[in-house]
């Protein structure tokens, strides 16, 4: 049995539309990971580390994105997507990790010169992201 010409090709298409949405949530979550592993204690005992273990894995996207769209980032994340390429750092733990480090010293809230840095949020055992005014 044939199957015809266009059925085949409709289905490449799907193939390829549905393919296309990979590399983000590729980076998105090799971000997460690698975020995970600097900055949650998760065989802690301390309160304030299983809360904000509690709160990294309540936030999910959140942590650097903000709306239903992921392309709109909070500052956290428009601050490592400066420092990082989505397509080509991917795969690199070390430039994530640096990026992660460089981003502590940031201030949460860009316009204001007295917010707290995104490290002082994390020690503190809050999200990265500027307080609500």
């Amino acid at each position: 049995m044939r199957i015809p010409i266009c059925f085949a090709f409709v289905t490449m298409l799907a193939i390829a539309w549905l393919g296309r949405g990979a590399p983000q949530a590729k980076a998105d979550n090799a971000y997460r990971v690698e975020f995970v592993a600097k900055y949650v204690k998760a065989d802690s005992n301390d309160a304030k580390d299983k809360a904000f273990a509690a709160a990294v894995d309540k936030a999910k996207c959140a942590i650097c994105h903000e709306g239903k769209i992921k392309k709109n980032r909070n500052d956290y994340g428009k601050a490592l997507a400066e420092l990082l390429n989505r397509k080509t750092d991917v795969d690199n733990k070390e430039k994530i990790q640096a990026a992660l480090k460089k981003v502590e010293s940031k201030r949460s809230d860009p316009k204001n010169e007295k917010s707290p840095t995104f490290g002082e949020l994390i020690k503190a055992g809050k999200l990265p992201v500027a307080p609500e005014t």
